[in-house]
C-alpha cells in the first residue's frame, strides 16, 4: 500500500473556519478538504434540504419530455418503460412505472435480457414494442449511445424518451428528448446523476405539472438512494441530498420489496455502505442469474405478503451468484499465473463458459489480488463480452475507446466499463489493450494507494469527536469516510488473529507519552501483519473511526486499514 497524506489546507482557512464554526482543528480540516469553507457550505453539508434540488426543467430537452408523455397520456397510448438489468436501471424503472402508473393505467415495463440480447436498447425490446402497439419507449439508464436502434425505432413510429447518465458519443441518437446532464450543450447545474437519478428528475417535472412538489415525491428516494449507492456515483451536490432523503425513508417507510430485502439481513439502521453491501447485490443478482424482471416486480409489489416471497426468490439468486463468482475467481487466478511469463500492465482473461452474469464482480475480485486495469471476458452468443474495472486514477473507458477498431460495442464510466468483439480480435485486442496502458499508465497507480485525509493523536478520538463524523454521511466518491493516521502505536499485549480461520487481527493499542486513550482495532484480512504489532515496537496505523456494539455497551473502536 502507498500511504498518501493528504496536504493541510491553508491555516489561515482553518482558522476562519474553526471560528465561524465552532469546531476543532480536525473537523475543520476534513471539512475544507471537502470543499466545505463557509458557514453555509458547511449548513448545506450538515443540513441537506430538498429545497436544494434544481429545477428539473433546467435539463436538456426536459420539456420536450414532458409534453411527449402528457401527449401520450391524452391520447390512450401505450407506453413501454424500458431499462437496463442492472440495480441503477430496474430501479429507474421500478420509479418510473410505478410513477406512471399511479396517474395511467397503460404502462409496461421491459428489462432486456442480458444473455440474448446485451446491455442497453435491443432490437428485440425494439420488436416487443411494436407487436405489442407501443408507441412511446421510455429508456432509463442506457440510449445515449444507441443511434441505430433509436432510428429504427422511429421508421416503425415508435418514439424514444431516453433518460440516461453515460457519456455520450459523438453523436446523439434522434429520439423526442434526450436526457443526460454529461451532454456537452446540456446546462444543468449537476453532471454526476445515476440513472435512476434523471428518472428522478423527469418524475419531479412531470409532478410540476400537477402541482406537486418534490416533497410529495420522498416515498421515491429509497430507489433513488439504492441505485446512487450501487452506481458509486459521487455523493455531493445532488446526489448528496438524495442519498440522505432515501436513506430516510430506507430506514423509516421503505416500500415493501426494499424492506423484505432488510427483513432478510437483520439491519437495524442502515447506512450507504449497507445498501451497497446488503440490498443491490440482491437486487443485482437477478439480473445476473435469471432477469432483471424479478427485481423490478419485487421493487414495485405493493403487497407485503408477496414482495417476502419474491425477495425469498432473488436471496436463492443471490447465494448462486456468490458461489459462481467464487469458483470463476479460483479460475481467473489460476489462468493468471499461468500466464506471468513477463510483467504485465493489464489483467485479461477469457473462458468460454465463464456465466456472463458474475464476470463484473470477478473483474473487481482480480483487481483486489492483481492491481491491474482489468478485462474478464467470455462468450455471449457470436461474439465475446467482457467486463473492464479499474485501478483508482486510471480512466479504462478512455483506454478501450484507443482499442475500438477491434471492438464491435462499448460503453461505460472511467472505472467500469463493458464491450463486445468477434472471437477472432480477442488477440489483437488484448494486445493493443496492454500497449495502451504501458504507454499511458503512472506506474504509481499500480500500487494500491491509501488516501490519509489526517494524522492524528489518540486523545484527539471522542464520542464528541465520533458524533460529528457520523454527520459527514452518507459517504461516498467525493466525500469518503474519513481516515487517519496514527504513529508511535503500541500493542498493549492483546493482539490475536480471530475469526473461523484466524485471517483478522484484533488490536488494543495505546500512544504512550501522547494519549491515554486505547482503543480495540479490526483489519479484516489484516492477519499477517500479527508479526508486527507484537514486537514491541511502535508501529504506524491507517484506520477509520467506527462503533462497535457488544451486549449493549458501545464504543468507538478502528477499522484498520494498513500497518507498518
Amino acid at each position: 500500500m502507498r500511504w498518501t497524506l493528504k496536504p493541510k489546507p491553508p491555516k489561515e482557512k482553518i482558522e476562519a473556519l474553526k471560528s465561524v464554526l465552532s469546531i476543532d482543528d480536525v473537523v475543520a480540516t476534513l471539512l475544507l478538504q471537502r470543499g466545505i469553507e463557509t458557514f453555509e457550505d458547511a449548513k448545506k453539508f450538515f443540513r441537506p434540504s430538498l429545497d436544494e434540488l434544481h429545477d428539473p426543467f433546467l435539463m436538456k430537452d426536459m420539456d420536450k419530455a414532458v409534453t411527449r408523455i402528457e401527449k401520450a397520456i391524452a391520447n390512450n397510448e401505450n407506453i413501454l418503460v424500458y431499462g437496463d438489468y442492472d440495480v441503477d436501471g430496474t430501479t429507474s424503472v421500478a420509479l418510473m412505472s410505478t410513477y406512471l402508473k399511479s396517474k395511467y393505467p397503460l404502462v409496461h415495463t421491459y428489462i432486456p435480457n442480458r444473455y440474448d440480447e446485451g446491455y442497453g436498447v435491443s432490437y428485440k425490446g425494439i420488436n416487443f414494442a411494436l407487436e405489442n402497439d407501443f408507441t412511446l419507449i421510455i429508456a432509463l439508464d442506457c440510449g445515449v449511445k444507441a443511434i441505430e436502434k433509436v432510428a429504427h425505432a422511429k421508421s416503425l413510429g415508435i418514439d424514444f424518451i431516453i433518460c440516461d447518465h453515460h457519456r455520450p458519443g459523438n453523436e446523439i441518437p434522434d429520439a423526442v428528448a434526450v436526457l443526460d446532464p454529461k451532454q456537452e450543450d446540456c446546462n444543468y447545474p449537476y453532471k454526476e446523476l445515476c440513472g435512476c437519478g434523471v428518472g428522478f428528475k423527469l418524475i419531479q417535472a412531470l409532478a410540476s405539472k400537477d402541482g406537486q412538489t418534490v416533497d410529495d415525491l420522498t416515498q421515491y428516494l429509497d430507489l433513488v438512494a439504492t441505485a446512487i449507492g450501487a452506481d458509486i456515483v459521487p455523493i455531493d451536490g445532488e446526489n448528496r441530498v438524495l442519498a440522505y432523503f432515501g436513506l430516510m425513508v430506507i430506514n423509516s417507510s421503505p416500500r415493501p420489496g426494499i424492506k423484505a430485502i432488510l427483513d432478510q439481513v437483520e439491519k437495524t439502521v442502515l447506512t450507504i455502505t449497507d445498501v451497497v453491501f446488503t440490498v443491490a447485490p440482491r437486487i443485482n443478482a437477478a439480473g445476473r442469474m435469471k432477469h432483471g424482471n424479478y427485481a423490478v416486480t419485487l421493487l414495485s409489489e405493493e403487497e407485503e405478503d408477496k414482495a417476502k416471497q419474491y425477495a425469498a426468490e432473488i436471496d436463492e439468486y443471490n447465494l448462486d451468484r456468490r458461489e459462481t463468482d467464487k469458483r470463476i475467481t479460483e479460475e481467473a487466478l489460476k489462468q493468471i499465473e499461468e500466464q506471468k511469463e513477463q510483467e504485465r500492465f493489464t489483467t485479461v482473461v477469457y473462458d468460454k463458459d465463464w456465466h456472463k452474469g458474475v464476470i463484473g464482480i470477478v473483474a473487481s475480485r482480480l483487481i483486489e489480488t492483481y492491481y491491474r486495469p482489468t478485462l474478464v471476458f467470455t462468450r455471449s452468443g457470436e461474439y465475446l463480452a467482457a467486463s473492464a474495472r479499474s485501478v483508482r486514477g486510471f480512466d479504462v473507458y478512455n483506454a478501450i475507446e484507443a482499442c475500438s477498431e477491434h471492438v464491435e460495442q462499448f460503453g461505460g464510466h472511467k472505472y467500469a466499463a463493458g464491450l463486445t468483439l468477434k472471437e477472432e480480435n480477442y488477440e489483437a485486442f488484448k494486445q493493443a489493450f496492454e500497449a495502451v496502458v504501458d504507454k499511458t499508465i503512472d506506474r504509481a497507480l499500480l500500487t494500491p494507494e491509501i488516501k490519509i485525509d489526517y494524522k492524528i493523536n489518540l486523545d484527539e478520538i471522542s464520542p464528541k469527536f465520533y458524533r460529528i463524523l457520523k454527520q459527514f454521511a452518507p459517504y461516498g466518491p467525493n466525500n469518503m469516510t474519513p481516515v487517519f493516521m496514527s504513529d508511535n502505536l503500541i500493542d498493549t499485549g492483546y493482539g490475536k488473529c480471530v475469526g473461523a480461520d484466524k485471517t483478522h487481527l484484533r488490536i488494543t493499542v495505546k500512544q504512550p507519552d501522547l494519549s491515554s486513550n486505547s482503543f480495540v482495532g479490526i483489519g479484516f484480512s489484516m492477519g499477517d501483519k500479527l508479526d508486527v504489532i507484537s514486537s514491541g515496537n511502535p508501529f504506524s496505523a491507517v484506520y477509520s473511526v467506527d462503533e462497535n456494539e457488544w451486549k449493549g455497551n458501545i464504543s468507538l473502536q478502528f477499522k484498520l486499514r494498513d500497518i507498518k
